[in-house]
């Protein structure tokens, strides 16, 4: 009936809880209240005779019932939701901050499509958890409990039944409670399936088009939204059958109530007015378990949702985020790699993958670093590991001796720009998109890091300049201007320290000589690790390191590799370089 993992987040707001169930209690006694009132003043026209003068102060008494009972509902529904809001917040937060910590390694493990399901509508369905099922919960056991010991003080024998036919509403939801978590589950799973799904099919239909496979796609995308249709129908006819299985208890169980209460009236057993109460009270006193199996199929859906949100909560923490140290960091002199080894955990079905074996070496301020090496030696994860999305398995890396995890990531960062092969564009304005490299930027911030990134010529004949949205992922730009997006917002960032995987991977000649331009400058007084790919750059570099399955095989400078025997010398003959 409860799920204690939802519930200590709920005590977490305990107070926000208890007013909610607070509101609905006193609520109920206005309820009960007014039940009274009702029956006396009946009793008082119909059976005493008394004249309407005399039943006024009872009828404002009762009206007034009526209204705080209408005000105490409106305010207990409030409250809860509020206290949905509020967990619901709590939730949201947290898990983006521990998908922060997790980082972008890990979580490329992760359809994005499922995590955006999960942390939209996921959530959305966690909040009524919260804001219907938990506080009707409580108000379903202390509101029938507080009713029989009234009816008990009138009637004992009505409360001796109430007693007895009240279990049968939860010992029903019991009964059905493994079933509708099993089909909430197979349906959020359903929704997140085709969520994934869809969003595969948006993002690779140019390729999908261009290999004609358009047709097939859209048949798949239609299975599974049939699956997804039937499993919600699934869900609804138990949502509907238990539905009516409840109210059917509830109704058959107030109607032997008013049989008996009946019967003994007839034969005098019994006064009216309390008859008349008990009789105003039993379906009050049911009202609450059968609300409560309403929201049950409801709480259901929130525990599926969170059942996903908790794997997310548990995937392992990547990335160390100590306080930061002091009140800022200094920009450092050295960044030093030593015996820095690095494994991929196992997914399932595979075996773990080391990347990085017994990596040493310095980047002095100032300095210009070029990674080379075969696909797979390990250049992107050393970029990933100054980039503090990964932790070292083994060894460490410092700034200036002190080791990096005794820094906060955040802190660690903000020392540093990104320009990688591909970067990504949000589906925002020209603007918006360079001012991600520092959001409190003027916009002649902005225009001068466009500029000096040879970007501001197309910017400015794009439809609406600077306010043109460019589309999911920079459609409307060519490969080249989004490479120039990037290096502006390295400008604007005007960070000390690049890391540069090495753009400009499949442009024509004149763009590629436009971007080293545009990327000298960038380079000019600050230190620079480049994953390299062209010899123009390999040769600009103060230093070469080359990588070889995870270990360093040579280190120099560019003419004394490209003159010794070795992988460098081999891979400058197969790009067309003199040896």
């Amino acid at each position: 009936m409860i799920d204690h993992r939802l519930a200590r987040l709920a005590g977490r707001h305990r107070l926000l809880f208890l007013v909610t169930v607070m509101l609905g209690f006193c609520a109920g006694l206005a309820t009960v209240a007014q039940a009274f009132e009702m029956a006396g003043i009946i009793d008082a026209v119909f059976l005493g005779g008394f004249a309407l003068e005399a039943t006024v102060r009872p009828l404002v008494l009762l009206a007034a019932f009526i209204c705080l009972r209408a005000a105490l509902t409106t305010a207990e529904r409030i409250a809860a939701h509020r206290l949905g809001e509020r967990v619901v917040g709590e939730i949201h937060s947290r898990t983006l901050a521990h998908l922060e910590q997790v980082g972008p390694i890990t979580l490329g493990l992760e359809h994005s499509g499922d995590m955006q399901m999960t942390l939209s509508e996921g959530i959305d369905d966690l909040g009524t958890w919260f804001t219907d099922y938990l506080p009707q919960l409580a108000l379903s056991a202390l509101v029938p409990t507080t009713v029989m010991v009234l009816v008990l003080t009138q009637d004992p024998f009505s409360a001796l039944l109430l007693v007895f036919t009240a279990p049968l509403i939860p010992l029903f939801m019991v009964l059905i409670g493994g079933a509708a978590q099993s089909k909430a589950r197979e349906r959020f799973t359903a929704l997140a399936r085709l969520g994934a799904f869809f969003l595969d099919t948006i993002q690779g239909l140019t390729t999908l088009i261009a290999l004609g496979r358009i047709r097939d796609r859209v048949d798949a995308v239609r299975r599974v939204t049939e699956d997804l249709r039937q499993r919600t129908m699934g869900v609804l006819r138990l949502a509907f059958v238990s539905a009516l299985a409840l109210e059917l208890i509830a109704t058959l169980s107030t109607a032997v109530v008013a049989v008996e209460i009946g019967l003994r009236l007839l034969y005098g057993r019994l006064e009216f007015r309390d008859a008349f109460f008990v009789l105003l009270l039993a379906p009050e006193f049911y009202l609450p378990l059968r609300l409560l199996g309403q929201r049950f199929h409801s709480g259901q859906a929130g525990v599926a949702a969170a059942d996903r949100i908790f794997e997310l909560l548990s995937l392992p923490v990547t990335v160390s985020a100590p306080a930061a140290v002091g009140s800022g960091m200094a920009p450092p002199e050295v960044l030093e790699l030593r015996n820095v080894h690095f494994t991929y955990p196992s997914r399932e079905g595979e075996e773990p993958r080391t990347a990085l074996q017994g990596i040493n070496f310095q980047l002095q301020r100032g300095e210009t670093i070029a990674l080379v090496g075969p696909s797979g030696s390990g250049k992107s994860t050393i970029a990933n590991l100054l980039l503090r999305f990964i932790e070292p398995t083994h060894g460490s890396i410092s700034a200036d001796g002190l080791p990096a995890y005794n820094i906060a990531p955040g802190q660690w960062r903000r020392h540093l720009a990104w320009v990688p092969q591909e970067p990504h564009l949000l589906a925002a304005d020209v603007a918006d998109n360079i001012r991600l490299g520092r959001p409190d930027a003027t916009d002649t911030d902005v225009k001068e890091a466009a500029k000096r990134a040879g970007a501001l010529y197309f910017i400015e004949q794009l439809p609406q300049g600077w306010n043109t949205p460019i589309g999911v992922r920079g459609a409307r730009l060519s490969g080249g201007e989004a490479q120039r997006l990037a290096l502006a917002r390295a400008f604007l960032t005007d960070a000390p320290f690049l890391i540069l995987d090495e753009p400009g991977a499949g442009l024509d000649p004149e763009s590629v000589e436009a971007l080293e331009h545009s990327m000298s400058q960038l380079l000019q007084g600050r230190t620079a690790l480049i994953i390299a790919h062209r010899l123009s750059t390999v040769r600009r570099a103060d230093h070469v390191v080359v990588l070889d399955q995870g270990r360093v095989i040579q280190t120099g400078t560019f003419a004394e590799l490209r003159s010794s025997e070795g992988l460098f010398s081999t891979m400058v003959r197969s790009l067309g370089g003199s040896p």
